[in-house]
């Protein structure tokens, strides 16, 4: 589990919450299982484009949604925006944790166009392999995000008397979420996520390969939205193409209150030149859903609760 904020502790019941643009969910988990989904719109302008625009505005939201029904005050938040990279390096293979990140971040200075004075890093390694010198090396994937925008996550929800527990890419708690039983034979798989921000990810198994927000609005009206969504898909996935190794993508899969969208999938499926499925929106995760609420606003929060198990 790669995480831009941690704590070692695991509260049972913990409580994934997804600060989307357009609306904010929570889903609670005790022992793998669903115990609580809760979910409520956002007011335009608060969350845009992923980030925080206006902290004493989410801060009050949070307070009220969290004091109203009662919910664990220790959560588990994700996030999907502009001030993000995510980065594949290949480093010869290095046993010390502490010389590997040293190591991690003296490549990533040069890998990743953000001071890292001003950003928070972290990084997972994915795989090893062999270099064309026959030398051990291994494969890391490394995040790097703004302090800045990071804090401004910390103080609405500190101020709304919560206790982050962790951050984390949304892109990794849908893999998490969507890829549960999948096995690495069965080749990579694009995930397309339809929420207030448009979110993709190429997975193998539960490893996310690659991920990057889009800017395809799935919300507008017109016929042009499955075609420029089928075409930064497709840019997508042919940059992910482009690195060495890539296993190749077999499918794409929709989630996110966007996937339901009427022909979407028809729309998607003759550009892009793959298949494209609906996801199932919590996988095979048990529990109920609260009868009034929609599975599909609920992926994410409940990939961001299965990160703290």
């Amino acid at each position: 589990m790669l995480s831009l904020i941690k704590n070692n502790r695991s509260p049972r019941g913990s409580l994934g919450l997804d600060l989307d643009s357009g609306y904010l969910a929570a889903v609670q988990l005790a022992d793998g299982h669903i115990v609580r989904t809760t979910s409520a719109d956002l007011p335009p302008g608060v969350v845009r484009d992923g980030e925080i625009a206006d902290v004493p505005a989410l801060r009050d939201i949070l307070k009220a949604f969290f004091k109203e029904r009662k919910l664990p005050r220790r959560v588990r938040l994700g996030i999907a925006n502009q001030q993000i990279v995510v980065r594949h390096l290949e480093l010869p293979k290095i046993n010390d944790p502490v010389a590997l990140a040293a190591a991690v971040r003296f490549q990533a200075d040069e890998a990743i166009a953000m001071p890292l004075d001003e950003a928070i890093l972290d990084h997972h390694v994915v795989g090893e392999g062999m270099s064309p010198e026959g030398r051990p090396v291994l494969r890391v994937l490394v995040v790097a995000a703004r302090a800045s925008m990071i804090d401004r996550f910390i103080d609405a929800v500190r101020g709304a008397g919560l206790r982050p527990e962790g951050i984390d890419l949304n892109a990794f708690a849908m893999v998490r979420m969507l890829t549960k039983d999948s096995r690495p034979e069965q080749g990579a798989t694009v995930l397309c996520h339809l929420g207030g921000t448009t979110n993709l990810a190429v997975a193998i198994a539960n490893s996310c390969l690659f991920t990057r927000p889009l800017s395809t609005i799935w919300d507008e009206e017109g016929e042009h939205v499955g075609t420029a969504l089928a075409e930064e898909i497709r840019m997508s996935i042919d940059f992910y193409m482009s690195q060495s190794d890539a296993p190749p993508v077999e499918s794409v899969r929709l989630s996110g209150p966007g996937a339901r969208r009427e022909g979407l999938l028809e729309e998607l499926e003759g550009p892009i030149g793959l298949p494209v499925a609906l996801a199932e929106p919590l996988g095979a995760l048990p529990g109920e859903l609260a009868a009034n609420e929609d599975p599909f606003r609920h992926t994410v929060a409940a990939g961001l609760a299965l990160g703290a198990a």
